[in-house]
């Protein structure tokens, strides 16, 4: 995966999330997954979700797989939100080696509804497309219907199910993937 320092695409920037950047990453993470979901979930499940997904050797054992790599969006120096993509055996679920997972995507507060998910979505094709993958996918919760509506919107379609653990409270994750076609040069 290109794990380039800075990409500037647009007027924003992308920037390669790594090591040393890892209490940065665990400090959005928890901001930007509290914000998104803590209205809909016990505070035990969600306490017992943060410290395990976000837990620091839980963010550095990903950080240091070759097949998975986050990037932060910034606007000027500020990170508005960041992404996460995995290939082959670093993805969630065995859908095989042409798929390319985008496994989180996040947009702080204050910044949602500005085009900025759009943008990282556009950036993950681009990715996936350099790799040759033939679908990009995802998994959203089945009733986060802002990000569902969205998805839709970016042409992502229900292609499967499974079950996301929010502490002991199992929940539904519809999957849905979109079908990369090679974009044309010249």
């Amino acid at each position: 995966m290109n794990k380039g320092v800075e990409i500037v695409e647009n007027t924003l920037t992308f920037e390669h999330c790594t090591q040393n950047q890892l209490a940065l990453l665990q400090q959005i993470s928890v901001e930007t997954y509290t914000d998104t979901f803590a209205q809909y979930n016990s505070i035990e499940n969600m306490q017992a979700f943060l410290a395990d997904a976000y837990a620091t050797e839980q963010l550095l054992a990903e950080l240091q797989n070759p097949n998975t790599a986050f990037f932060f969006l910034k606007q000027g120096q500020m990170i508005v939100g960041y992404f996460k993509v995995n290939t082959g055996a670093a993805q969630s679920e065995p859908i095989g080696d042409e798929a390319f997972e985008l496994e989180r995507i996040y947009v702080r507060n204050g910044y949602k509804g500005q085009g900025f998910g759009k943008q990282m979505i556009q950036k993950a094709e681009r990715m996936a497309r350099e790799l040759k993958k033939k679908t990009i996918w995802l998994g959203v919760w089945e009733h986060n219907l802002p990000a569902l509506v969205f998805y839709q919107r970016m042409e992502f379609v229900p292609f499967s199910s499974h079950t996301f653990y929010m502490g002991d409270d199992a929940q539904r994750d519809l999957l849905l993937w979109k079908k990369l076609v090679a974009e044309r040069e010249g």
